[in-house]
């Protein structure tokens, strides 16, 4: 099967003019880096934030040699509350106000359940479900009066079964849920949440704990026969924050070329 190839990068419109966004797990070449990038040349103000703090200082000091005075960092590990909350209250600090929140920490693994650990599971249940959790609440805490976006990054596993990843589609799966519901209760805020569910958008991290073999099977399965850019990604992310998607909550948009 011969891959169709990745399209142009699409430049910014101003989209998030003027407004003030939160990203977690933000730092270097993944699907956060590439929505923090993306919010930027939307003409939003960022403050990135990711529990390795190295690679967020070096990925801030990138972005601000290109973006002057639009991006701040503070790391945040989410399943610390303490943390969580010192991100949130630095943003309304900093800003006066939080208009766009994307949840976008997780962590992945292989293990099959028979091999599989209470503290592997747990860990991945604590980051990717436990951690969107504790952001969503405290960014609705912060948006109640004024209003917002919340974007939570699922993925296709929350519907797709695939073997050695019943922690993390179980984690998935319950972004999903914790999106609708959580729109049902913004609502009256003027606050709108959504997902996404990307399939494979290919980066550095992905291909470090991921087999040649397993990364050649999932690209063959899409329709494109390739994988996804992570700004096909942040692009996707980019229009559930803006005003273009003003009625539209409780949703999870899959991006990806397959059906789930």
């Amino acid at each position: 099967m011969t891959g169709v190839e990745s399209p142009a990068y699409v430049p910014g419109h101003g989209l998030l003019r003027g407004r003030t966004a939160v990203i977690t797990a933000a730092a270097g070449a993944g699907i956060g880096g590439a929505i923090a990038r993306r919010f930027l040349e939307e003409g939003a103000r960022v403050l990135i934030s990711d529990a390795h703090v190295r690679r967020l200082k070096q990925y801030e000091a990138e972005l601000a040699g290109e973006f002057d005075g639009s991006v701040t960092a503070l790391p945040c590990d989410v399943t610390d509350e303490t943390q969580v909350r010192a991100l949130f209250d630095t943003a309304v600090r900093t800003h006066g106000r939080l208009d766009i929140v994307v949840n976008n920490a997780g962590l992945g693994g292989t293990a099959a359940l028979v091999d599989m650990t209470d503290e592997q599971w747990s860990r991945v249940l604590d980051v990717t479900l436990n951690g969107t959790f504790r952001c969503l609440r405290a960014a609705l805490r912060a948006m109640k009066e004024t209003g917002g976006v919340i974007v939570n990054n699922a993925s296709v596993l929350g519907w797709r079964a695939q073997s050695g990843q019943a922690h993390y589609a179980a984690a998935k799966a319950g972004v999903m849920a914790l999106t609708r519901c959580a729109a049902m209760e913004a609502a009256p805020y003027g606050v709108r949440v959504n997902a996404v569910a990307p399939s494979l958008a290919l980066h550095p991290h992905l291909v470090k704990v991921t087999t040649p073999e397993l990364l050649q099977e999932l690209t063959a399965r899409e329709a494109f026969g390739r994988h996804a850019e992570p700004w096909e990604v942040a692009n996707v992310i980019v229009f559930l924050a803006s005003a273009y998607s003003s009625y539209m909550t409780g949703e999870v948009v899959a991006v990806s070329s397959r059906h789930p």
